[in-house]
């Protein structure tokens, strides 16, 4: 009997190969990881701050490139050059102790090309300092907190510079520096003087009153650091010290100091009065060497009328005041041949008084001496004027000894001698005939 065909088991779902269900899971877990890359990131994938990134120096100017003396200026180029944007900023300066300091303007703040063809920020910022006394010194670093955008965040970065060795040489020189309290330290650049009356002190009578305006301006110096009013003072007038003024210029070649010294001089005596010029003595910082510049020496009284007056037209006068106005003149003539009014006047040049204050500032009776016998014979009529003069002929024999004598005898006061030299001195009337001879006639 033919076997009965049994019935067909029903057909069953294949599964997946072991091949192709690994090939799945690998799609999915490559899916996943696109998709949780943002989150799974490790910190340090975030973009960071590298060296050079941020960077700040400071530089000291040197004047002449020599160590500076104490109480000279020095100045101080804070320079900062930052890739990244700022936000906020603080700078934190050392305490610069054996210093005085002050800052010079506000912050500067500019855009910069890097030399690998990147933009910056720079910042700038320049301070004046003045050692108090000699030394080696160091200046601390300057620090900058800076608030920069990491990628979206906030993050505090401090910046330090470098210190910087700052030595500060003691003075040697046999005078001045700035340890003396006469004459003024005045280390700058260069010094300069303008002097203004109103009105001209020539035009000014007795009860008048003319007022002097001295600007004194000092170029690589602060205004603090400029010298008091001078004492303006000699015999015949009334001084009245005004106020004094001072401000500091900020120029792109650095500071400059200025200083307005200010005077009401009135006449008390009807002669003619000579001012001495007033010398202020400062040191050359580019050339490292003392120099000397000076108030320059006035008239007051004696000179012709105001300007203004002769422009305007004469008036008319009537023949009375002609006559009255003869009469004048005749006796004015009289008097000013009996009293010698009106004679001219000698008077040293200013280099030549500069060199007489110059030695006898410096205790130097040789070198007084020598700049003496250069004045006798740069003005022969004065020579004979001082050697006249009693007081003046002492001195002098004072001076000889101690130049030339033996033992060390004592000079004369030096620095009153050149004072006193350093005057004006009225002509001699030359001897003649009488002036006015008999009516008659000469004498046979």
């Amino acid at each position: 009997m033919p076997e009965a065909a049994l019935p067909s088991p029903p057909l069953l779902r294949r599964g997946p190969s072991p091949a192709e269900g690994g090939g799945r899971a690998r799609i999915l877990a490559a899916l996943l990881l696109t998709l949780l890359a943002p989150l799974l990131a490790p910190r340090a994938a975030r973009a960071e701050i590298e060296p050079g990134d941020l960077t700040l120096t400071v530089t000291a100017e040197l004047n002449g490139n020599s160590a500076p003396f104490p109480r000279e200026m020095v100045l101080l180029k804070i320079h900062g050059v930052y890739r990244q944007p700022i936000l906020l900023e603080e700078v934190v300066q050392p305490s610069l102790a054996n210093f005085s300091w002050t800052q010079l303007g506000r912050d500067h703040w500019s855009k910069a090309k890097l030399p690998d063809g990147q933009s910056a920020i720079a910042f700038d910022r320049t301070v004046a300092v003045f050692p108090h006394h000699a030394g080696q010194f160091t200046i601390e670093p300057f620090t900058h907190k800076l608030t920069v955008n990491d990628v979206g965040e906030r993050r505090v970065v401090e910046v330090r510079s470098t210190p910087i060795p700052f030595p500060v040489t003691p003075w040697t020189a046999p005078t001045g520096g700035p340890d003396v309290p006469e004459p003024w330290w005045l280390p700058a650049r260069d010094v300069a003087i303008t002097d203004s009356w109103s009105p001209d002190p020539e035009t000014v009578k007795v009860g008048e009153t003319t007022r002097r305006i001295v600007t004194l301006e000092a170029q690589g110096m602060v205004a603090e650091g400029l010298p008091p009013r001078p004492v303006m003072r000699t015999r015949g007038i009334i001084t009245f010290a005004g106020p004094v003024t001072r401000e500091t210029l900020l120029t792109p070649s650095g500071p400059v100091a200025r200083a307005t010294y200010q005077w009401d001089v009135k006449p008390g005596v009807p002669e003619i009065i000579p001012l001495d010029a007033i010398a202020i003595p400062w040191f050359d910082t580019g050339t490292r060497t003392m120099r000397e510049t000076e108030i320059p020496a006035r008239q007051i009284g004696g000179g012709l009328p105001d300007r203004a007056t002769d422009r305007a037209p004469p008036p008319i006068p009537s023949p009375l005041v002609v006559a009255g106005a003869a009469l004048a003149a005749f006796g004015l003539g009289l008097a000013l041949i009996g009293f010698g009014l009106g004679r001219p006047r000698l008077r040293l040049s200013g280099p030549a008084r500069r060199a007489l204050r110059a030695t006898a500032r410096a205790g130097d009776p040789a070198g007084f001496r020598a700049s003496l016998d250069a004045a006798m014979r740069e003005a022969p009529d004065l020579a004979r004027i001082w050697r006249a003069r009693p007081d003046l002929a002492a001195a002098f024999a004072a001076l000889d000894r101690s130049v030339f004598g033996a033992g060390g005898a004592g000079g004369p006061d030096l620095p009153a001698l050149a004072r006193a030299l350093s005057r004006s001195e009225p002509v001699a009337a030359e001897p003649g005939p009488d002036r006015l001879a008999p009516l008659d006639g000469p004498a046979r």
